[in-house]
């Protein structure tokens, strides 16, 4: 009776194995930072778009109601909230906060905008 006996049994070698995880640790170095600054652009964008938001509101509001450019307005006014899609004022995505410009003829900022770009 004739029996096949096989010594090697099949699998990945250790150095094989190394090699693997050296590659995807090298593809990790390079996505990692990327995924990163693509979130912080992403935040911006939103901010900025917010900012617009805020800035077109007030604009209408400003125009429905009669206001000159040296008026002073409030972004937690009621009338003004009720320009804005909803009843409450959009926040910084970065964690920002929003204050109203001087007056009505002044864009509103995020006060991360000297820092990361926040500005209209």
């Amino acid at each position: 009776m004739k029996t096949n006996i096989r010594n090697s049994q099949g699998g990945f070698t250790l150095v094989e194995i190394m090699i693997v995880v050296a590659i995807i640790g090298l593809l990790a170095a390079i996505a990692i930072p990327n995924f990163v600054k693509a979130r912080t652009t992403a935040q911006k964008n939103s901010c900025i778009a917010n900012l617009k938001q805020i800035d077109g509101a007030k604009e209408q509001w400003a125009l429905e109601q009669k206001k000159a450019a040296t008026d002073t307005y409030s972004l937690t006014d009621a009338t003004l909230l009720a320009y804005l899609k909803g009843t409450v004022l959009p926040s910084c995505p970065s964690g920002g906060g929003y204050t109203a410009g001087a007056n009505v003829g002044a864009s509103p900022t995020c006060n991360l905008g000297t820092t990361l770009g926040h500005t209209l």
